[in-house]
């Protein structure tokens, strides 16, 4: 049996919303499997589904910049808060980013070894800008598209960069209307463009928990497919961009709305600073605590 300890169940509690107890006694059921004690209590209606995008945990920023052809959308990290707001900090980010839309690197190794317009390795200049700041700096992901005659970037930069979007829409050449669907990726997260991208796999554990979940309830087993089906639908749309209301006009989809422009959704990203990371909790009195001893 996993050693469950109080971390742990704090863990499941901030992720899930469910109260302590039942926390612990999932965890245990499960033998210490995160994943597992989320799907447990879903299962028993004791919990939505799990956000890892809610994983917020380090600091930094993102940035989205474009020209004619490409834009790139990028996150760049630092320890503290304070320093996200350095305008050293901005000013590095910004020229990373002009830097990476004009070399266009395949992938984070090649970007770091691009070269600067001062002659500066990236990875370098980085360093450079570590001991000045003082603080752990990196530039951990980034994602660059193209567009051709009849496509349109939208480009969306939430809360002073702590959420960075780009969409592509092909079919018009109005960057405001793809600009409109940046601001609601930002604002709603949806994970699909379309309810078709969402794997077999993904439907059927989907159904599965929807499936326990009815069960639990004590529902007839004659109307438990049919309620799944009902609630897998509801979940699917949820999930799909083109399904869900728009949010400068909840009356019409997304799909609707770009539809009605002429348009298709072909691509979107949307960044979180430190969305799937874990950071570090420091104990404060175990800290002093240390410093006392000494």
């Amino acid at each position: 049996m996993a050693n469950v300890t109080a971390q742990m169940v704090k863990e499941l509690r901030e992720k899930t919303g469910a109260g302590m107890m039942d926390c612990k006694k999932a965890l245990v059921e499960v033998d210490g499997d995160m994943d597992l004690a989320i799907d447990y209590l879903r299962e028993k209606g004791i919990a939505k589904a799990a956000k890892k995008s809610d994983r917020i945990a380090t600091e930094g920023m993102t940035s989205v910049v474009s020209n004619d052809k490409h834009a790139i959308v990028l996150e760049i990290n630092a320890e503290t808060d304070f320093v996200a707001k350095n305008d050293k900090f901005i000013q590095l980010v910004q020229d990373i980013s002009n830097q990476l839309l004009t070399v266009r690197p395949t992938d984070l190794d090649a970007a770091l070894k691009t070269e600067m317009p001062n002659g500066q390795v990236l990875q370098d200049y980085i360093n450079e800008a570590i001991q000045t700041i003082g603080e752990k700096i990196s530039l951990r992901r980034f994602e660059i598209k193209e567009k051709v005659a009849d496509h349109a970037f939208g480009e969306y930069i939430h809360m002073g960069g702590r959420i960075g979007v780009l969409v592509v829409l092909e079919g018009t050449t109005d960057d405001t209307v793809a600009k409109d669907v940046a601001m609601h990726v930002a604002a709603i997260n949806p994970k699909y463009i379309s309810r078709a991208d969402v794997s077999q796999d993904e439907i059927d554990h989907e159904r599965k928990i929807l499936t326990e979940q009815a069960l639990n309830e004590g529902k007839p087993a004659n109307i438990v497919e049919k309620m799944v089906e009902g609630r897998l639908t509801k979940y699917l749309s949820e999930i799909s961009l083109e399904d869900q209301p728009f949010v400068k006009n909840p009356d019409v989809t997304v799909g609707q709305f770009v539809k009605e422009k002429g348009a298709t959704i072909k691509s979107f990203v949307r960044f979180e600073v430190g969305e799937g990371l874990e950071k570090k909790e420091d104990n404060f009195v175990e800290e002093v605590m240390n410093q006392v001893k000494k």
